[in-house]
């Protein structure tokens, strides 16, 4: 087996460029009150806040006074009632019911290669051996399990993208940690695996975390965010 260290915690990258793109274009669709609950959907309240007052929102609805407090002097009036009415799938880059991206998703979460293993045909992985290689293959055991939003049904049911290529994940998924079936895509410990976002092969794949899990989106993504390490880039 080849391994190395890492924390268990996935990154959720996120783009400025991407927020402020998704900001123009869901206040320019209508409306004046955009949706920051939930630390703006596991986004990051004052980055979103601060963006969405800049695109043009005039309100923003939060969860309670703390996030209003939060938010003034920002040039956002925050509200803790009510309803929003700016389309946060713009807002955030979310795939809709079809997977269908709109605007570049804000989030790109990700896990590392911990460490990868030989599988020979016939041979199991994860508890209760829900899943056995067809064929001769290689896994990787890869940061990021349901305690950060990595929800088990998403075992033998989603995919993630590992150097350009979609690879599933497979077996059931742990606490801190899930198995990806690489085939014959090589990869070295440490290499970066995308569960959604980006502007890769997986950028829609929220939609089909939606269909294996029964969860929607704004659960997916949010509860995604809050257990992350949450990094912005440009």
């Amino acid at each position: 087996m080849t391994s190395v260290a890492s924390s268990a915690l996935p990154r959720a990258v996120l783009s400025r460029g991407a927020l402020a793109a998704g900001v123009r274009a869901a206040v320019a669709a209508g409306g004046s009150i955009v949706d920051l609950r939930r630390d703006a959907w596991g986004h990051g309240l004052s980055e979103v806040a601060a963006a969405a007052a800049a695109g043009g929102a005039s309100r923003a609805l939060v969860d309670d006074e703390d996030a209003a407090r939060q938010l003034r002097g920002i040039g956002i009036s925050p509200v803790t009632t009510g309803a929003a009415d700016i389309d946060p799938f713009l807002l955030y880059g979310l795939p809709d019911d079809r997977g269908t991206l709109h605007t570049d998703p804000v989030m790109r979460l990700s896990g590392r290669v911990m460490s990868t293993k030989p599988l020979r045909a016939g041979e199991a992985v994860s508890y209760g051996y829900t899943f056995r290689a067809a064929d001769d293959t290689t896994v990787a055991l890869v940061t990021g399990g349901y305690a950060q939003g990595v929800v088990r049904a998403l075992g033998n049911r989603a995919e993630v993208e590992v150097e350009g290529f979609r690879r599933p994940i497979v077996g059931r998924v742990a606490m801190d940690v899930c198995v990806v079936d690489l085939g014959d895509v090589r990869v070295r410990p440490g290499a970066e695996v995308v569960f959604f976002g980006g502007r890769g092969v997986v950028s829609g794949e929220l939609a089909n975390w939606r269909t294996a899990t029964g969860l929607g989106t704004p659960e997916l993504v949010t509860v995604a965010g809050l257990h992350a390490l949450r990094v912005w880039k440009a």
